[in-house]
């Protein structure tokens, strides 16, 4: 049991969370690419790359696994990703910020979802048993340098007319 939930139960939450998260980021960097904020889209994609980790760590365990070591490394990005959004409003280089770790935490996210791919589709699976199999270091590096021109362009063109709404509106 994880919150009450069986362990399937709470699997299929996971899973749900992950999955909206990944393609609410797709939208959010099709946001980037257009100059567009897209801020509810943003806002999703935040909320559930971060509770996609955070679940990722209340799934029982007796070591210290990759998917583990995924969740320890996008926390932060998602934390400085939040602040140079919503504290720091994109001002100065906080744009590029804000962009370069959320595609990195969609990015590790998505990387998540090839390997389980690879682990749990039996078709996709039985290409690389393993994962030390070349299609699975080809699906690897296409994802990666997919990401790579996405954070490139996204750089370049994220330049959004209008600030992000601070999280604590100034007093008047």
């Amino acid at each position: 049991m994880v919150l009450g939930m069986s362990l399937a139960t709470f699997t299929l939450l996971h899973v749900g969370i992950s999955l909206i998260g990944i393609a609410t980021g797709f939208v959010a960097v099709y946001g980037m690419l257009n100059a567009d904020r897209l801020a509810a889209w943003t806002a999703v994609f935040l909320a559930t790359t971060v509770l996609t980790s955070v679940t990722g760590f209340l799934f029982p365990f007796e070591k210290l696994l990759p998917s583990h070591i995924f969740g320890i490394i996008s926390l932060p990005l998602l934390a400085v990703a939040i602040l140079g959004l919503y504290a720091f409003r994109l001002a100065g280089p906080w744009r590029w910020i804000y962009v370069v770790t959320a595609l990195v935490a969609l990015y590790l996210n998505t990387f998540v979802a090839v390997v389980q791919a690879f682990l749990k589709i039996p078709p996709i699976s039985a290409l690389a048993p393993t994962q030390s199999e070349p299609p699975f270091l080809v699906a690897q590096l296409l994802l990666l340098a997919i990401f790579v021109g996405l954070g490139v362009l996204a750089v370049r063109r994220f330049r959004p007319s209008t600030a992000a709404p601070a999280l604590i509106s100034p007093a008047a």
